[in-house]
């Protein structure tokens, strides 16, 4: 039983203990005070600019404008086309998006740059969205999002991800994979960003780029386009903590999206690694600082580390365990080496501390996303996790080893349109 208590510690962690029970807190707070009724926020849709990035999106870009056109004027929407090769400036045009072109691939975080610049945003909007190519937004995104900016005090509201469904992967293995990513946006989201964003505690790790606002004035602090990283969206993140621009608001039924994610493992695994990679380097460039928020970057970093090695070992431990137990069965020896890993670090108090805590994950995504079919796909979600356990150690050397050019190239998107014909 010692050894299942570890073992599960190890893989559950600190972590989501804490931030469960902070979430939780904030739940049963806004049970007994009561929410005020739902009204338009302050900051009106006509003063929100929503900026996208992208470099060949021509299938999924034109379903992605319309969904914003939707929520604020069409005016209001910029794209920078990152040294497309396709269609995609054209695209964002005729659907009557401002639009920038760059000759140079400068990476999603230098195409945004250049774009605030290019555009003037930070100085005619109040708030300016960061949205990704292949996001489409709810239709209440806003009226649930920007009503969290009439706290003065916040400065970012981040976005709560959502994997699209519609249109389905090809093929099963491409199906389990964004069940596995939706568990995965649950998770991380229901569990830790909750609680992280409470507001005396104000901890919030990533303002995710998919589909997040800023307030205008917040983006002029920001070194947006740092040199040497991945991605973008930790560094921003970072800066706000850093420079002490404001709090994070997040809330798990407010400014919810819905992204496409990766159906093959290929770019499942470019894409992970690209996450991981950006996360590592921009520790490496901020480091822990004094205070709420490095307290709890180290405590994640550290069990991040632990669990991923845990991961990593579990399935070796437990061979080698049923080997001694074995052994113990055959030789009937009662000391020695054998017995000691039999009795002490038995196979299934290993295989349980690591299987429970994980199935637990796959419980609350079944229930949060009414999608029961998690509940049979969750039995190989494990395996999935043993595989992001391994990118994200092998990408920590990575990140001291060397720095990136922020140049990107997307997954393979389910098409949502047409693509004009080539003249």
């Amino acid at each position: 039983m010692f050894t299942f208590i570890i073992v599960l510690v190890l893989v559950l962690g600190v972590n989501t203990v804490l931030w469960t029970v902070v979430g939780g807190l904030r739940v049963a707070r806004s049970k007994i005070v009561g929410r005020p009724p739902r009204a338009p926020g302050r900051i009106r849709t006509e003063n929100v600019s929503v900026l996208i990035a992208a470099h060949n999106e021509e299938q999924v870009l034109d379903g992605t404008i319309r969904s914003a056109q939707e929520l604020v004027p069409p005016g209001n929407v910029y794209v920078v086309s990152d040294a497309s090769t396709d269609h995609t400036a054209q695209i964002a045009r005729e659907r009557g998006a401002n639009v920038l072109e760059l000759a140079i691939n400068r990476g999603k975080a230098g195409a945004l740059a250049a774009a605030i610049s290019h555009f003037d945003l930070t100085e005619r909007s109040d708030v300016v969205m960061v949205l990704d190519a292949d996001t489409r937004l709810s239709a209440d995104y806003m009226t649930t999002g920007l009503p969290l900016f009439d706290d003065p005090d916040v400065v970012a509201v981040a976005g709560r991800a959502t994997t699209v469904v519609d249109p389905l992967p090809a093929t099963r293995f491409g199906r389990f994979l964004i069940a596995y990513r939706e568990r995965f946006y649950v998770a991380v989201q229901f569990l830790l960003k909750y609680g992280q964003a409470a507001r005396r505690v104000n901890v919030v790790s990533i303002v995710p780029g998919f589909a997040s606002m800023y307030r205008a004035h917040a983006l002029k602090s920001i070194e947006i386009s740092a040199p040497g990283l991945a991605i973008e969206d930790f560094n921003m993140t970072f800066e706000v903590h850093a420079k002490k621009l404001g709090r994070i608001e997040f809330h798990p039924g407010a400014a919810i999206a819905h992204t496409q994610d990766p159906d093959t493992f290929h770019d499942y695994r470019r894409q992970y690694r690209r996450w991981a990679l950006g996360f590592w380097q921009t520790v490496r460039r901020h480091g822990f600082r004094l205070g709420r928020f490095g307290g709890a970057l180290a405590l994640f970093v550290a069990e991040l580390i632990t669990s991923s090695v845990m991961l990593l070992l579990a399935l070796p431990i437990i061979l080698v365990s049923t080997g001694a137990w074995v052994w113990v069965m055959v030789t009937a020896e009662t000391t020695g080496p054998a017995w000691l890993i039999s009795q002490y670090v038995p196979a299934w108090a290993v295989l349980l501390g690591v299987f429970i805590p994980d199935y637990l994950l796959t419980i609350l995504a079944a229930s949060v996303t009414r999608r029961p079919k998690y509940l049979l796909l969750g039995f190989g979600f494990l395996g999935m996790r043993v595989v992001d356990a391994a990118i994200c150690l092998r990408a920590l050397p990575a990140a001291f080893r060397a720095t990136s050019t922020g140049m990107w190239k997307s997954p393979a998107r389910r098409t949502t349109h047409t693509a004009p014909q080539r003249s």
